[in-house]
């Protein structure tokens, strides 16, 4: 039956005082866990389980086994986020000063006593690094290692020191492909090698059109980033480069693995579809074509490792 007429039920304050506390304590909830999403850069990490499991496929030959995958994605996702964490919390002051990292947790005073961030960053890398040591040390050499190159080798090092940063920096990630392999015991199979080549060259084309993007803000904390010291058309050349070698790295991967139709055919077209984005930046390097090409870029790789995956399977 509908509403009579009558007039309304009453509420009691107290009901009204608990329902609002419950949607402050929502809303508490939301922001904290948005918050930890930020700072242990999940977004990043889930592209980079997403790489590792192309390795896992390509060390199998197909399907890696539900347990060597759980173990995998669990102590790949515990190792990358503490990386990422201490990445953060070593760079929070430079953060500061830039117009895209500002409002990171850090910087923006969302973690009033950020203490724990860099030993809860250390443990999240020691301890499933320490704990699958005894049955793969392969595994947990490279968990350890993409930790390193991130954080001491890339953060610590390079990046306040010379162009290269990135393109040395773009190990950490071939590191996650090769511990996908030595999940399923063969981290030194030709396509798991490809594979983390490929990451490896890929890695500087997509980070350098996110610099040529945000130019002026590297260039403002004099961070040596390859756009922030060079004009933006050797900046987009040197683009173009890593982008044709890593298509090469995709298209050669098909070959050496024994990928078949399902694999080369949608690769072939997307690797000209960057190719194309990566010309058209070079013959005009705007804020605009270097945010085209970035998205492509991240497209591209989505697509060679999900392509890896059904083809194996």
């Amino acid at each position: 039956m509908g509403y009579s007429g009558g007039p309304p039920p009453m509420v009691s304050k107290t009901e009204i005082g608990y329902e609002l506390r419950l949607v402050s304590a929502a809303s508490g909830w939301r922001k904290w866990a948005n918050t930890l999403a930020v700072l242990f850069k999940l977004r990043i990490v889930a592209l980079l389980l997403f790489a590792a499991m192309g390795g896992a496929f390509l060390g199998a030959g197909g399907w890696p086994g539900s347990g060597p995958l759980a173990v995998l994605l669990t102590t790949g996702g515990m190792a990358a986020s503490g990386a990422s964490a201490l990445n953060q919390y070593l760079e929070r002051d430079m953060d500061k000063r830039m117009g895209r990292t500002r409002s990171r947790p850090l910087p923006a005073g969302d973690i009033a006593r950020p203490v724990w961030v860099p030993l809860v960053g250390v443990a999240l890398v020691l301890l499933p690094s320490s704990l699958v040591f005894p049955f793969n040390p392969a595994l947990s050499f490279f968990l350890v290692s993409g930790a390193v190159i991130y954080v001491g080798v890339y953060t610590l090092w390079l990046k306040p020191r010379t162009i290269l940063n990135i393109v040395i920096g773009g190990a950490a990630g071939s590191a996650a492909v090769l511990s996908g392999g030595a999940a399923v015991g063969n981290w030194h199979a030709s396509g798991v090698i490809i594979l983390a080549l490929l990451i490896f060259l890929w890695t500087p084309g997509h980070f350098w059109s996110l610099a040529i993007l945000y130019r002026n803000d590297y260039q403002r904390t004099n961070v040596p980033m390859l756009p922030a010291k060079t004009n933006l058309r050797t900046a987009a050349f040197w683009v173009l480069v890593h982008v044709v070698a890593t298509g090469l790295a995709a298209l050669l991967l098909g070959f050496i693995s024994a990928l078949g139709w399902i694999y080369m055919l949608p690769v072939t077209l997307a690797t000209a579809e960057l190719l194309r984005r990566s010309v058209r930046l070079l013959g005009k390097p705007t804020p605009l074509h270097a945010r085209s090409l970035f998205m492509g870029s991240n497209i591209y790789l989505f697509v060679v490792v999900l392509l890896i995956c059904l083809d194996t399977l």
